[in-house]
């Protein structure tokens, strides 16, 4: 699969940047790259996204803010919407630490990093997001000269209403491998990734990404994979509250039959013979 790496790709190099995104095409985990952070003010469709260490799923009720690293983006339209549409606030990294140091914040680097934040529109970033789509309109020159202005006014405004918590998370580094990898798997164990999109995620080939996973985890990545979500079914089923037929797609099966053939595998009983026990 081809990866886009942007802002790269819309031939963008500037250290603040807009871009109006449209689209009447569906995308299903296209694997991107960000060469810098992004947020994805979403005016209609919807949108999800994998990262490393956290996913996030959006409504055009909400906005996205992601860091840069490898992602797996998902694009889909809506009963109510025939296209996708999405305004990109592109800002490199440079900008936030000069961000930082202007307002003189301080950093907390043992929190823990998401690569991604939600928030939810509000009467200001409604009008704000507005106001981008004015300036995208304007001269290259003058958008340069607007839109660190813009970008220090959304800062401070996220800033005031859900702490900084966020902005430290952007500036937070991998600077353990081996503890990013394992992140990377751990918060993704759940979810219905193939093994060449979390080699994507890892920033690795697939043949480094099989010989890492089984250093770390001592077991082949399918079988570990199918023992941790045969597990949380367990759990599941433990809780009474779902059924077999409930849970089988949740836990990454194509059909019932092949979920209780692998449950029975594992624990020897069929999944409602020992919701039953």
């Amino acid at each position: 699969m081809e990866t886009i790496i942007l802002p790269d790709t819309l031939g963008i190099t500037a250290p603040l940047s807009i871009y109006i995104y449209e689209s009447n095409h569906e995308l299903t985990k296209q694997q991107v790259t960000l060469n810098q952070n992004t947020f994805s003010f979403l005016q209609a469709g919807t949108k999800e996204v994998f990262f490393d260490n956290s996913s996030s799923r959006i409504e055009s009720s909400e906005f996205l803010l992601m860091k840069t690293g490898h992602c797996l983006m998902t694009e889909k339209l809506t009963d109510s919407s025939k296209y996708y549409k999405s305004i990109l606030f592109f800002f490199s990294n440079e900008a936030i630490f000069q961000f930082i140091q202007k307002y003189q914040l301080k950093s907390e680097s043992k929190l823990f990093s998401h690569s991604t934040h939600t928030f939810k529109y509000s009467n200001f970033t409604l009008d704000f997001v507005d106001s981008l789509i004015v300036i995208a309109k304007q001269s290259k020159e003058l958008q340069s000269k607007l839109l660190p202005l813009k970008f220090e006014e959304l800062m401070l405004y996220l800033i005031e209403k859900n702490g900084d918590r966020f902005l430290n998370s952007l500036i937070h580094s991998h600077d353990n491998q081996t503890q990013y990898f394992i992140q990377t798997i751990e918060q993704n164990k759940l979810n219905k990734l193939t093994i060449r999109e979390l080699a994507f995620l890892s920033n690795m080939s697939i043949s480094t990404f099989k010989r890492t996973f089984e250093k770390h985890f001592q077991k082949p990545p399918s079988k570990w994979f199918q023992e941790k979500r045969l597990e949380y079914a367990a759990n599941l089923l433990k809780d009474k509250s779902k059924r077999p037929t409930d849970i089988y797609e949740e836990v990454g099966y194509e059909n019932l039959s092949a979920f209780i053939h692998a449950f029975k595998s594992k624990y020897g009983v069929t999944p409602k013979q020992f919701q039953s026990n």
